[in-house]
C-alpha cells in the first residue's frame, strides 16, 4: 500500500501544497521559525554582552579548537543536504529514497550531538562551567539550546520515517515532511550563525 502511494502519479508535483491543510501547516511553521529566530537572536544577543565576563576562569581562545568544531559544522551541513534530497525524492514520489535520506539525516545529527557532548565534557575537564561565570552560562544556555533543538529534530524525523513506512506518501503525510525538512535547514542556519559568533570571534578576540 505504501509503495502504491509513493509511486502514484495521483500524487501532485507538490504534494506537501496540495491540500488546504496542507498549505496551512506550511504557512503556519514558518510563523512558528520566526519566533524561534526571535528567541535564538536573544539569545545571541545575551552571549555577546557576556562573552567575555570569564569570572577569572577559561576564555573562548584557550578552549576552543577550531578544527573540531569545523568537523561538526560540515556533519550539520552535510545532513542539510541530504534533507534536500529527501524533499526532492518526495516531489519525485519515491519514498524509499526518501525515507533512506531522512534516515541518513538522522544518524548525521546523531554524530554532532555526540560531538557536542564530548566537547562540552572537554570543556567543563577545564573549568569551564555553567555557573562557572556569566560567559559559561550564556555560552551553554545558546549552543546547548541549538543541540536541545537537533536532539528534538533527530526524534521528529525518526517518528516521521516510521509513519511514512506504515502509511506512505500522500497529501496527508507529505506536509509533515515537508516542516520537518524545513526545521531542519532552520537549525543548520543557526548553527552558522553559533560557528561565527560564538567560536570564530571567541578566537579572533
Amino acid at each position: 500500500m505504501s509503495n502504491a502511494h509513493s509511486t502514484s502519479g495521483a500524487l501532485p508535483a507538490e504534494p506537501e501544497k496540495a491540500t488546504l491543510e496542507g498549505r496551512n501547516k506550511v504557512l503556519g511553521f514558518w510563523l512558528f521559525l520566526g519566533g524561534e529566530t526571535v528567541l535564538f537572536g536573544t539569545l545571541f544577543a545575551t552571549f555577546v554582552a557576556l562573552r567575555n565576563e570569564t569570572n577569572g576562569g577559561p576564555t573562548a581562545d584557550h578552549l576552543f579548537h577550531l578544527d573540531t568544531v569545523a568537523i561538526s559544522t560540515f556533519i550539520l551541513l552535510t545532513s542539510s543536504l541530504t534533507s534536500v534530497l529527501a524533499m526532492i525524492s518526495m516531489h519525485k514520489h519515491q519514498l524509499k529514497p526518501m525515507l533512506a535520506w531522512l534516515g541518513v539525516t538522522i544518524a548525521l545529527g546523531l554524530c554532532f550531538l555526540g560531538l557536542e557532548i564530548t566537547e562540552f565534557k572537554a570543556y567543563v575537564a577545564e573549568g569551564h562551567k555553567f555557573s562557572g561565570s556569566a560567559f559559561g552560562t550564556s555560552f551553554y544556555t545558546l549552543v546547548g539550546f541549538h543541540g536541545a533543538h537537533v536532539a528534538f529534530g533527530v526524534c521528529w524525523i525518526g517518528l516521521l520515517i516510521l509513519q511514512g513506512w506504515k502509511k506512505g506518501l500522500t497529501v496527508v503525510t507529505a506536509p509533515k515532511f515537508y516542516v520537518a525538512s524545513l526545521y531542519w535547514h532552520f537549525i543548520d542556519v543557526v548553527w552558522v550563525f553559533i560557528f561565527t559568533v560564538v567560536y570564530l570571534m571567541g578566537k579572533v578576540g
